[in-house]
C-alpha cells in the first residue's frame, strides 16, 4: 500500500508534494516498470487528502511520461522511467566538518591589497537616481536584446573621454563593451592564438593575467621589467609572437611608466613581428606627479589593442570594461562576444554614459585622485617613520607602492606571522615567473585605507620584523 505524509504548512502545494513523492520512488526504482499505481480514489485516502489533489499530480506525472493510464485497467509506472542515482562523492578537503572556507580576508585584518579601491566613496546617491531615470524613461529597445559590442551611447561617450582624457584614437564603432576587463583579454588571447600561441607577457605579471591567458590556450614568454617597465632590449628575437601584453602607464606591481623611447622600441618589434600590442591602461586615471601618460594606442592604432576597465576607478563590482580594436578585427570581435554572453548588461552601460556624458566621472576621478594622493603620502610617511634602510619603487600614481626592504626575506613563514597580527601584504615573488629577484619587495596597496590604518598596519609590519 502506497502510504506517506503531506505537510500542509510547505511552501510547496499539495499536488506538487505528491507528485515529489511518486516520481521520486519511481526513478529511484522502488516502483518496477509496468507495477500498478493505486487509483486517485484509494491513494486520496490513504494520506488524507482530496482526490483532486491526486488527480492534479497524476495528471502531471502522465504529461512527463512517468505512468500512463490504461483503460479499464489502471495507472501504471512506465517503461524507462527509473534511474539509477549515482552518490556524489565528498572532496577530501570538506571531509572536516570544523573546516570553514575563508574566501575573503578578516573584517578585522588591514589588508594592504593594490586592487582595492575606496569603496565607502563609491557615488551612490548618484548611480541610484541615474538607474532610476534610465528605467523609467528609456526607450524599450534598452530592455531587449542589444548588439554584442554594446550601446551606441556608451561606445559614443567612451569615444570622446578616452581621446580627451588618454589621446586614444577611434571610431565608436572600433569599441566593444566587456564584461570587465578580463573578459577582453581572454576573448583577445582566444582569437589571436588561433594560429600561434606565443605570447609575450611583462615578468612579474599581476597574478590574475596568467591564468587567463593558459586558459585560453597561450604560451607565454615571459620578460623582464625593471623601473621603466618592460625591458624592450630583452625581447625575443628568435620567436614571432602573436602579441605582447604590456601595462605601460603604470606597471604592476612595479609601478613603473614606460618611456617614449621604449615605447617606440616596442611599436617596432611589434611591426617587425607582426604581432599586436595588446596595451592594459592600468590605473592611468590616478597621477600624482606631472601629467599622465597618453596611450601607445594613440602611436599605432592599427597595431595596439586598446583595453580598459571601470573597476578600479569606481567599484569592481560594476562589471563594464571594453576593448578599442583595429578595424580589420572588429567584425570578428563581435562575433566572438556575440557567442561569449551576446552583450553585456545594458542598464549599467546607459547609467555610465549618462555618468561620464554628465560629468560625474571626472568629478569622481578628481576627488578620489586626492584621497589617493593622501594616502599614499601617509603610506610613504609611515615608512619613513618606522624603516630606515628602505626604498620605494614605482611612479606616484595608482593605488598602491612596492616596498623594499633591506636584508629582509618576505617568505611565506614570514607572511604568516604578518597576517596573524591581522596585517595582511603581498610579496612580490609570487608575481614574479623569473624567481628569488624580488624577495624583499612587498606591494603596499593604500586605496581602501585610512590614514589611521595605514599606520596601524605599517606598525605591526616593523614589530614583527623587530622579533625576527
Amino acid at each position: 500500500m502506497l502510504n506517506f505524509s503531506v505537510n500542509r504548512f510547505s511552501e510547496k502545494t499539495l499536488p506538487q508534494q505528491v507528485y515529489d513523492q511518486i516520481s521520486n520512488r519511481i526513478l529511484n526504482n522502488e516502483f518496477q516498470a509496468g507495477e500498478r499505481l493505486p487509483s486517485s480514489r484509494e491513494l486520496a485516502n490513504n494520506i488524507g487528502v482530496s482526490r483532486n489533489v491526486v488527480l492534479e499530480a497524476y495528471d502531471q506525472l502522465m504529461i512527463e511520461g512517468y505512468i500512463e493510464v490504461r483503460p479499464g485497467s489502471g495507472t501504471y509506472v512506465s517503461q524507462g522511467s527509473s534511474l539509477l542515482v549515482k552518490k556524489s562523492e565528498q572532496p577530501l578537503e570538506l571531509e572536516d566538518q570544523n573546516h570553514v572556507s575563508e574566501p575573503f580576508p578578516s573584517v578585522d585584518a588591514i589588508d594592504f591589497k593594490a586592487s582595492n579601491p575606496a569603496m565607502d566613496y563609491f557615488p551612490r546617491s548618484i548611480w541610484g537616481n541615474l538607474t532610476k531615470e534610465v528605467c523609467l524613461h528609456s526607450e524599450d529597445r534598452l530592455f531587449g536584446y542589444n548588439p554584442s559590442q554594446g550601446i551606441t551611447e556608451l561606445r559614443n561617450v567612451l569615444t570622446r573621454y578616452l581621446s580627451r582624457v588618454r589621446g586614444v584614437k577611434c571610431h565608436p564603432d572600433q569599441i566593444i563593451i566587456t564584461s570587465g576587463a578580463t573578459q577582453g583579454l581572454y576573448l583577445i588571447t582566444k582569437f589571436l592564438t588561433t594560429h600561434n600561441k606565443k605570447v609575450i607577457i611583462e615578468d612579474p605579471i599581476a597574478d590574475e593575467m596568467l591564468p587567463i591567458f593558459k586558459n585560453a590556450g597561450a604560451d607565454v614568454l615571459p620578460v623582464l621589467v625593471d623601473e621603466k617597465g618592460i625591458m624592450t632590449e630583452c625581447l625575443p628575437t628568435n620567436h614571432d609572437p602573436s602579441f605582447i601584453f604590456v601595462v605601460p602607464s603604470h606597471q604592476f606591481p612595479l609601478g613603473g611608466t614606460l618611456p617614449i623611447q621604449r615605447r617606440i622600441q616596442l611599436i617596432e618589434y611589434a611591426r617587425e613581428h607582426n604581432a599586436y600590442i595588446v596595451e592594459d591602461d592600468y590605473d592611468s586615471e590616478f597621477t600624482y606627479e606631472g601629467i599622465p601618460v597618453a596611450s601607445m594606442q594613440g602611436l599605432d592604432p592599427d597595431n595596439v589593442i586598446y583595453v580598459g576597465t571601470f573597476s578600479k576607478i569606481l567599484s569592481p563590482s560594476l562589471r563594464i570594461g571594453y576593448m578599442v580594436l583595429p578595424w580589420h578585427l572588429v567584425e570578428q570581435f563581435r562575433q566572438k562576444k556575440w557567442y561569449l554572453d551576446r552583450h553585456t548588461g545594458t542598464i549599467d552601460q546607459m547609467v555610465l554614459a549618462h555618468f561620464i556624458n554628465e560629468g560625474y566621472l571626472d568629478r569622481h576621478v578628481r576627488r578620489m585622485k586626492s584621497i589617493y594622493k593622501q594616502r599614499r603620502k601617509a603610506m610613504v610617511r609611515s615608512i619613513s617613520k618606522h624603516f630606515s634602510h628602505f626604498k620605494i619603487h614605482g611612479k606616484a600614481a595608482g593605488m598602491h607602492l612596492v616596498l623594499e626592504l633591506e636584508g629582509v626575506d618576505f617568505t611565506e613563514k614570514l607572511v604568516n606571522r604578518i597576517k596573524d597580527q591581522g596585517v595582511i601584504i603581498y610579496p612580490i615573488e609570487p608575481y614574479a615567473i623569473s624567481k628569488r629577484k624580488h624577495k624583499n619587495k612587498i606591494v603596499m596597496g593604500y586605496g581602501s585605507l585610512t590614514e589611521d590604518l595605514i599606520e596601524e598596519g605599517v606598525s605591526r609590519i616593523k614589530k614583527v620584523l623587530e622579533n625576527l
